[in-house]
């Protein structure tokens, strides 16, 4: 469930004013840049909330929506050990995590360039573009939660058997150019 504010959905736990003036609804999209900066922000200043949202699902990895706007959709997700993505791509949106918790092993690739490999510790904070697949995974021994936020909001990801697989050019799915209230609708049936 979560709040109502102008333009803009937040989590309950977080529907705090500090969130309210960051997460800027009246802004339509987001430069890897910005993202970077809003998920390292609500990491390094909404601790103690995130920390009591957080969840552990031994089945699969756990995540809760913190913030959806037209421009940027904000969330938090859990990984335990051995938990994590299969290779993908995010459809064209640009990205950010920050890891709040623990540690993750991040493998990506840029179309046409080398598979690299890098571990990504608490308080590591990326963002990135459209043209970027990667793979996530909790190779340690306890839980790790991380932040994430994409613009536009709610673009389909695609996976790849490998990251060997993607193509030459990740050509952009389209985006859900769509009012708040059919984006609340999407962000309900999917997850990050």
């Amino acid at each position: 469930m979560t709040a109502t504010i102008a333009r803009a959905d937040l989590h309950p736990k977080l529907d705090v004013r500090f969130l309210r003036d960051i997460i800027h609804p009246e802004r339509d999209l987001w430069t890897p840049r910005e993202l970077r900066e809003l998920t390292s922000t609500v990491a390094a200043e909404l601790t103690t909330p995130l920390l009591d949202i957080l969840r552990f699902d031994p089945d699969r990895r756990w995540w809760a929506r913190l913030g959806l706007t037209e421009g940027v959709e904000l969330w938090l997700l859990s990984w335990l050990p051995g938990q994590g993505t299969e290779p993908h791509d995010h459809g064209g949106a640009a990205g950010s995590f920050t890891v709040l918790t623990g540690e993750l092993a991040e493998d990506y690739r840029y179309p046409g360039g080398p598979i690299r490999s890098a571990s990504r510790p608490v308080g590591s904070a990326l963002g990135f573009g459209a043209g970027r697949a990667h793979q996530v995974v909790n190779r340690g021994a306890a839980g790790a939660a991380s932040v994430h936020a994409y613009s536009p909001p709610l673009v389909p990801t695609r996976e790849y058997r490998s990251l060997a697989d993607i193509p030459q050019e990740i050509e952009p799915l389209p985006a859900r150019r769509l009012p708040l209230e059919q984006l609340r609708v999407l962000a309900d049936q999917e997850g990050p």
